[in-house]
């Protein structure tokens, strides 16, 4: 059983229909990502899993559970977390408001030692952390939303669009810290435009196209293959 499964996914926005039929997993402990030009429905995928576009019909089983018709603050206490596409921070509360934004639904004991875990990992964040979120730069705030995401303490993070807007330097740290956190343990499914960071950091990857599943593979193979480094790769 693969932590998350999806099958024969349908999504619409009103009488569009933004998914036609998306079939997925991702096992525990993999990077997996989905690539596509603008419209293709990555972004959709995301949001249908997380419960904010819930599907017309299709599966959506996450640890073996269906989720499709759960609600988004349930799916999130399952262990599902979203840094969403332009990161949407919460802008006039600081650094530490936003973190602490990130754990609203938890009771546990180990919020404190998760919050010092997302400052080892963005140690930018601990040093801005009385900072308003919207005097900070784009990297910033990027690292800003998926330390919130993390603070959820998720075993799936949802990373949308995690190089949209950045300087290229930041881009690099962010995508070092994405392979990080997947090494402490978090499995992550990453939509990104920019395949040559998603396919050098995930284990498998999925081409979307026009809301269907056009190509997927293991991410060394689509690398090389013709038809991904003419469309997206800029060969």
């Amino acid at each position: 059983m693969a932590l998350l499964e999806i099958d024969d996914l349908h999504t619409y926005y009103g009488n569009i229909e933004a998914l036609k039929g998306v079939t997925l997993e991702v096992e525990e402990g993999e990077i997996v990502t989905l690539i596509g030009s603008n419209g293709a429905g990555k972004s959709t995928t995301l949001r249908s899993i997380s419960g904010l576009t819930p599907p017309r019909s299709g599966s959506i089983r996450f640890l073996g559970k269906e989720i499709s018709r759960t609600a988004p603050q349930e799916i999130v206490r399952l262990g599902i977390s979203q840094s969403p596409e332009a990161r949407r921070c919460f802008q006039r509360m600081t650094v530490s408001e936003n973190l602490d934004m990130g754990a609203y639904l938890r009771r546990d004991n180990e919020i404190v030692s998760d919050l010092d875990r997302v400052y080892d990992l963005f140690p930018r964040l601990k040093e801005r952390e009385r900072q308003k979120a919207g005097t900070m730069s784009g990297g910033e705030q990027q690292m800003l939303a998926i330390g919130r995401a993390l603070m959820a303490k998720p075993k799936l993070l949802l990373l949308d669009e995690p190089s949209m807007g950045i300087a290229p330097i930041l881009v690099d740290r962010i995508y070092e810290t994405v392979t990080e956190i997947n090494r402490q343990g978090t499995t992550i499914l990453l939509v990104e435009q920019n395949a040559n960071y998603a396919l050098g950091v995930s284990t498998r990857g999925y081409v979307l196209e026009t809301g269907k599943v056009a190509l997927t593979d293991k991410s060394d193979a689509l690398r090389t293959n013709p038809d991904v480094q003419k469309a997206y790769l800029g060969a």
